[in-house]
């Protein structure tokens, strides 16, 4: 998943601001436009942890315009937002989907903290439960 953003002078301060339009909870700032990128990686990472806390679907990143950078999520982050989504869309809460998993909700919880460090598997067998395909590719 790569995530658009926008990179603006900083008009009170010396520095550059990074918004997400997708994901307007993520801001963040520094002193060079590299360093501000640097700097989104990790604002994105901590936005999207609320809309885990609040079981609130992370939107799909919108195409950039041309030249526009983008702040890619890492591939285990990714599969947990489509997991998650999808949980969300089939309303399938995470007791539901231990019992199609044969497994405990306190595992399936796992799947969806992003603190804690998944198998890419685990997420796959768990959209499988769901109906849903993983699919990786090399671009």
């Amino acid at each position: 998943m790569k995530f658009p953003v926008t990179l603006a002078p900083d008009e009170e301060d010396s520095g550059f601001v990074v918004t997400f339009p997708d994901i307007p909870e993520a801001i963040t700032q520094g002193e060079t436009e590299d360093e501000a990128l640097a700097m989104a990686q990790e604002a994105l990472e901590t936005a999207l942890e609320f809309y885990f806390e609040d079981k609130r679907a992370v939107p799909e990143p919108s195409r950039p315009a041309r030249g526009q950078p983008v702040v890619e999520l890492p591939a285990s982050l990714s599969a947990k937002v489509l997991l998650l989504n999808e949980m969300l869309a089939q309303n399938v809460r995470p007791a539901e989907l231990a019992r199609r998993l044969n497994t405990t909700p306190q595992t399936v919880n796992r799947l969806t903290d992003l603190q804690h460090v998944t198998r890419i598997d685990g997420i796959e067998a768990a959209l499988r439960a769901l109906g849903r395909h993983l699919e990786v590719r090399l671009a």
